[in-house]
Formats: structure tokens, sequence, C-alpha cells
């Protein structure tokens, strides 16, 4: 299966106060962050990350990506600098990108960190997915019912959890 996500911001203490996530500390948001993947994701699923894993360097960022399962995929996003320091295990990351499209079941899928107004293959029916906004879940509720096929795949959209491929097509109605 595929899942996406993103805007986890690993050990960011900031991000509970700044998005009202509902933890005590980063331990705690790490420690669910991580439960809540390792519950869905397989070691045989593919996860795409839309950027920002974590804004404190290669060790936090190799500590924590070998905890989490499947084999992952970075779009990279405005505070993925780790993926460019000394020391980050680039092994971690089947292929890094700074825009992504991905072919599933007929359906065509852009992949950013950033939400754009018009992609590629918008009026064809090809879903824009992305993260940076840290919206609630209702975002992506306000979009299906306007009939955009836009969707924040980040983790305060998504109950702090990944998302698969099926569930955005199911979302929007589409088989």
């Amino acid at each position: 299966m595929i899942y996406f996500t993103s805007d986890l911001h690993f050990s960011h203490t900031n991000i509970i106060n700044i998005k009202k996530r509902p933890f005590n500390d980063a331990d705690e948001m790490n420690q669910c962050l991580i439960t809540n993947w390792n519950s869905a994701i397989t070691q045989k699923d593919e996860v795409y990350i839309l950027g920002d894993v974590t804004m404190k360097g290669a060790d936090v960022a190799n500590n924590i990506l070998k905890q989490l399962n499947g084999n992952k995929y970075l779009v990279k996003g405005n505070h993925d600098y780790f993926v460019k320091k000394l020391g980050f295990d680039k092994s971690i990351f089947r292929d890094v990108y700074d825009y992504k499209e991905l072919k599933y079941n007929g359906k065509l899928f852009i992949l950013m960190h950033y939400p754009i107004d018009d992609w590629n293959r918008k009026r064809h029916g090809s879903i824009m997915l992305h993260g940076h906004q840290h919206n609630s879940p209702e975002y992506n509720i306000n979009n299906r019912n306007n009939g955009i096929l836009r969707y924040d795949v980040g983790v305060d959209a998504n109950d702090m959890k990944p998302v698969s491929i099926d569930y955005i097509l199911e979302f929007f109605g589409i088989s």
C-alpha cells in the first residue's frame, strides 16, 4: 500500500503550542507519531513524506526515521535541511524529491510540500497532495465539498497518522 504524511516536526516543542497539538512535550508527541505510523505501515508499504520531518538535524532525523516502518520517500519541505547535512544516512530514503508525480490505478497524484492552486492535469482529475499549512480536517472536507481535488496529508489534518492512497480516493468518491 502507498501512504502519505507531512509536517511531523519530530522533536519540535514549539509546534505543540503553535498548532495546539494534544501533547505535553516533544517526547510524547514523537512517541505518538511513531506508534501511529508503525500501527498503519508495514515494512512492505511505501510512504511519501511531503516535507518537514524535523528541524533538529541529522542525528535526530536518523534516529527517528530508522524507527519507522516502510520504504520511505521524501518530498522536501521548508524545514528538511537535515538531508544535506553531514552525518545524515541517505539510505533511509529510497529517493528525495522537490516535486513528484505518481500514477496509481490510472489516477495522477501531484506530490509537493506546498499547496498550489493549479497543477498538472488538474482539469483532467489529477489530485494534488501537500502539507505545509497544518490544516484541520475541515480543510480537506471543504476542498471536497467545493470540487477541489487537493488534500492536505499533514498529521494535523489526519489525526496524527499517515493516510493511504486508497483512503484519499475513497474520500473524494473516486474508484
